[in-house]
């Protein structure tokens, strides 16, 4: 494992004019972990064509171009190949994708199963008019290397990236489906004066997907991927003129720069529980009665739900098994430990994540821990085939948890 003394100096190293950071999670269809042939990260096909420029321009089927990819994290190298899949425009087929492949299979480091769910960064060595000879990587081992990325350039969701060059700022890349942007003229002239609360957008993400039609599962994810299209909308809208002003002075700069990182973690930390609560309630759960948000527990401790709800866990004449804790996590790699004394009347603990799989050594841990992982449906074929048939889904947890009041 490395030091976070390494991966600090590993940051600024790489914070350099001529590099382009592609930032994700690790899936399970990523690594190894679920068994497929084809592992190795996705990266969009847009980002790889401008990295790689003569893929485009050569004319030719299949064409292809090898430069050195060194796993810093590891201290692996290996020689890798991105591969422009065409026979769409050759032979007539179906193929148009751009895939980096040669990673190594078992032998890479990066590619191991344990790291699914692990934040990586690809730092790629851009020179202008030519292909990308060099790309270093680092694959965080523990959520304190997270963390210390995360403070640097925002939070980083399951099933989402970030492209960012040093010598301008970039935001995500737009999603094509643009029924959560506002336009310019349609944001709130009191948000352009106060930045909205979690609460605010929240509220607008309701208003845009209402409860109509959608399956509890396919509810919550729509609900996410609006809300994270409207947070950067509304923040390239309203932040990006600021910023294109420029800065008197580096000071200057850097409070602006950590206000952004800041407003993007707090709005992370809390949106999914909004997202669940507010489901549980359309759902006809009744808070106080069906559950409990944020409850206290023992000593100060606050899961984020107990069911049927905070007076039933007090009262020592309800049985335990009756009781039901539902801890939420975005990524639960490493942090699924956090919730494991949240409640102690309750032995096994429901943990809803949005994580695109575990490995099955992951999972398996879990288990032994009394740890019951709770994913919305859309996400289960994420998982390694083993694994699939023990996880829960959303719409499951609820139809038990109305069950626990009669």
């Amino acid at each position: 494992m490395a030091s976070l003394n390494e991966l600090s100096y590993w940051l600024n190293e790489q914070r350099r004019m001529d590099r382009v950071w592609y930032v994700k999670r690790l899936s399970a269809n990523d690594t190894l972990a679920s068994g497929s042939h084809q592992a190795g990260p996705y990266m969009p096909k847009k980002l790889l064509m401008d990295l790689f420029p003569s893929l485009q321009y050569s004319g030719k089927k299949n064409p292809r171009v090898t430069f050195e990819l060194r796993l810093d994290s590891c201290h692996d190298i290996r020689d890798v190949t991105a591969i422009w899949y065409n026979n769409k425009w050759h032979d007539g087929g179906t193929r148009d994708e751009v895939r980096i492949t040669n990673w190594g299979g078992q032998h890479s480091a990066l590619l191991e199963p344990e790291n699914t769910g692990s934040l990586v960064i690809f730092s790629f060595q851009r020179q202008q008019g030519r292909d990308v000879s060099l790309c270093n990587v680092w694959v965080c081992d523990h959520v304190t290397e997270e963390d210390l990325i995360e403070n640097l350039i925002g939070v980083i969701i399951p099933g989402k990236h970030i492209i960012r060059s040093w010598d301008r700022i970039c935001f995500a890349e737009k999603n094509k489906n643009n029924s959560c942007c506002l336009s310019p003229e349609n944001i709130p002239e009191d948000w352009r004066n106060n930045f909205p609360t979690t609460i605010d957008i929240f509220k607008k993400v309701i208003e845009l997907i209402p409860d109509i039609g959608d399956t509890i599962n396919e509810r919550l994810i729509r609900r996410r991927n609006c809300e994270f299209e409207l947070f950067r909308n509304i923040e390239k809208n309203i932040e990006f003129s600021f910023i294109q002003q420029g800065f008197s002075t580096i000071d200057a700069f850097l409070e602006t720069a950590k206000k952004i990182l800041q407003r993007r973690k707090a709005r992370s930390g809390r949106s999914l529980e909004l997202h669940l609560r507010e489901i549980f309630l359309e759902e006809k759960l009744k808070e106080g009665l069906n559950f409990s948000y944020q409850p206290e527990t023992e000593n100060g401790k606050r899961p984020d739900f107990v069911f049927p709800c905070e007076n039933a866990y007090k009262n020592q004449h309800f049985l335990s098994k009756q009781l039901r804790m539902l801890a939420v996590k975005t990524t639960c790699k490493d942090r699924w430990r956090q919730i494991l004394n949240e409640a102690d009347r309750i032995p096994v603990k429901h943990l809803f994540t949005l994580q695109e799989g575990v490995s099955v050594n992951q999972f398996q841990e879990m288990c032994e821990s009394n740890v019951r992982l709770v994913v919305p449906k859309p996400l289960i074929n994420k998982y390694p085939l083993e694994i699939q048939g023990h996880l829960q889904t959303l719409e499951s947890f609820v139809g038990d948890v109305r069950l626990l009041s009669n």
